[in-house]
């Protein structure tokens, strides 16, 4: 049951943290069961409030395989295989909490941190976040991309044949997301090339067995 306080706030349709609690899903939305999505999920004011710190974070080049990404990176928190990150900055906290509230989560179950810096021309490849991670919650800053979702294939799976994208949505600045479910696990995500200046902020929550440090289960 909703308290006073959080009934008035989703009357207003916004908190003063700038979570726009009460925003509507996006509706027929071509996306895959587990994943979630809601447009102006922070205000604009939040917007900016994040741009403007995001200016004073180190980023990093990113590899992956002994490729390096053309997208820049700032980790922070808990990471399953125990990298070095700072400690999550504060300006990131009230995100966390609005995000935590809509997966029905503690906030500090997301344990880890990553701002993705995108400049025009940089795509993400097709790829499954680690395993080792739970649930996936970003939000998109300063412009739009395209997310698209494929059927997820193990490297060395017998069928070799070429795959398309099943699934399809814009993440517009202000937006966020929540990939979970089958969404999460039994499907990959690539972003195509942006083509101006975009940042996203990703919170991933750590598996049991990530946290004890017990073998992943296969």
């Amino acid at each position: 049951m909703l308290s006073k306080e959080q009934g008035e706030c989703r009357s207003r349709r916004r908190c003063d943290t700038g979570h726009m609690a009460s925003s509507l899903s996006l509706f027929d939305a071509d996306v895959p069961p587990g994943f979630e999505h809601r447009e102006d999920f922070i205000t604009d004011a939040a917007e900016q409030h994040l741009l403007d710190a995001i200016t004073e974070v180190t980023f990093s080049e990113f590899e992956l395989r002994g490729v390096v990404a053309r997208r820049r990176v700032a980790f922070f928190g808990q990471s399953y295989d125990e990298a070095v990150s700072g400690p999550l900055p504060a300006f990131l906290a009230p995100l966390r909490a609005a995000l935590g509230d809509w997966a029905g989560i503690e906030p500090d179950a997301f344990a880890m941190a990553l701002i993705n810096e995108y400049r025009p021309g940089t795509p993400i490849g097709w790829h499954r976040d680690a395993p080792q991670y739970g649930i996936v919650a970003g939000v998109s800053l300063a412009s739009s991309c395209r997310m698209k979702f494929r059927p997820y294939r193990p490297a060395g799976a017998v069928n070799a044949t070429r795959r398309s994208a099943t699934h399809e949505v814009v993440l517009r600045p202000r937006s966020a997301y929540l990939l979970k479910g089958e969404a999460r696990q039994a499907y990959e995500h690539h972003i195509p090339p942006v083509t101006e200046l975009r940042y996203s902020i990703t919170f991933r929550t750590l598996r049991q067995a990530a946290r004890s440090g017990a073998p992943e289960p296969r």
